[in-house]
């Protein structure tokens, strides 16, 4: 009796996907082909999305090709049902799939989502929403708002939406409560992440986990813009003082975000959100089955 088909989901907005424009199908169905498995292939844009997830999500396994917002809706979709996700890395930067280590090479890809084993990992959730990646307020929230007014390619818009957002640059205050703690920070920049992120040389902007259970929290210390710009330079090569760069540097299962007024807006995985506050942000421990390769060690 031949297999079902395999549900494959792709947004074709994503990074690399949008590139391969009309030849997209038949390069991803030539991948699955490479790998012995036929597939039920959808194509669509960021506005069908969430209906082809809800057709699928109840499959053993669904495969979906897209950057981190695409991922992260897939795993809030995929982790409600018990199912188990496979990815294709066709968004802009891939950060989720670059931290599991899903080949970049399409048909590499599609052999794992297709033989390949998953894991359980953690997720983030603020007020019911998942984050697979990080969750930011204040400075990156103007950032992504500047880059998605461009008409340039976003990682060229990224550029021009940095020194924007350095122009207009304002501390805010945040009332936190960190796992029943309550604590004032005064920051540009607050950054919350799934899993701890590493600051260290060599390690910027990766996680040693996915499993750990708990999130990671900095906020910018309240700095000069040219001090920023400096501190933010000595970050990106992993060198940042830490008692000096950054107000806040905790680990936590919860953190409560009030005293802004009714509302706040974020980057959820990269994608601005608006929340009402009180906001609630907790990690979901082990709440993902994703294929991946094997850990090493």
């Amino acid at each position: 009796m031949p297999a079902t088909p395999l549900p494959v989901i792709v947004n074709v907005a994503g990074g690399s996907a949008s590139r391969a424009g009309k030849g997209l199908r038949e390069q991803i169905e030539g991948a699955f082909a490479v790998a012995g498995r036929t597939i039920a292939l959808e194509l669509v844009d960021g506005e069908g999305l969430g209906a082809a997830l809800e057709r699928n999500a109840g499959a053993r396994r669904v495969v979906v090709g897209g950057g981190d917002g695409t991922l992260a809706s897939a795993a809030e979709a995929v982790s409600a049902k018990g199912g188990e996700l496979a990815v294709l890395p066709l968004g802009t930067r891939n950060h989720f799939s670059g931290q599991l280590g899903i080949p970049a090479d399409l048909e590499a890809a599609a052999k794992l989502a297709v033989g390949g084993e998953a894991r359980h990992v953690d997720l983030g959730q603020a007020d019911g929403r998942v984050f697979i990646n990080n969750l930011s307020a204040g400075a990156y929230v103007d950032l992504v708002r500047d880059r998605e007014a461009s008409r340039l390619p976003k990682l060229l818009a990224t550029v021009p939406a940095m020194w924007s957002t350095l122009r207009k640059l304002r501390s805010r205050s945040f009332e936190l409560t960190i796992d029943g703690e309550p604590t004032h920070v005064r920051s540009p920049l607050l950054f919350i992440g799934n899993n701890r992120y590493e600051v260290e040389e060599g390690r910027a902007g990766e996680r040693a986990s996915l499993d750990d259970g708990l999130l990671s929290l900095y906020a910018v210390a309240p700095l000069s813009r040219m001090a920023l710009a400096a501190a933010a330079l000595r970050t990106l090569v992993a060198r940042p003082r830490m008692h000096r760069d950054f107000a806040l540097d905790r680990t936590a299962r919860e953190v409560r975000i009030d005293g802004l007024g009714a509302s706040l807006e974020v980057a959820l995985d990269g994608e601005r959100a608006r929340f009402d506050l009180p906001l609630t942000v907790r990690i979901l421990p082990r709440a993902l089955a994703v294929v991946s390769p094997p850990e090493s060690g």
